[in-house]
């Protein structure tokens, strides 16, 4: 599996999409990067699995609130 790629992302916010670098190295991950275009957070969570040699990668706002 290769260890390092890139993934086209729409933001959650204003839903331009961006292109985000990600690093399988070390495992599964959870991570935030900003939208150029808006600055908001995108909250993204990537899970490797070496087993089936996949990444799946999660994107939300993370501006949901838990009552």
């Amino acid at each position: 599996m290769h260890k390092y790629s890139t993934q086209n992302v729409c933001c959650p916010h204003c839903g331009h999409s961006i292109r985000i670098p990600l690093d399988a190295s070390a495992g599964s991950q959870d991570f935030y990067d900003d939208c150029t275009i808006c600055c908001n957070p995108i909250h993204l969570t990537m899970e490797v699995d070496e087993l089936h040699k996949t990444i799946n990668l999660f994107v939300d706002a993370d501006d949901e609130q838990i009552f």
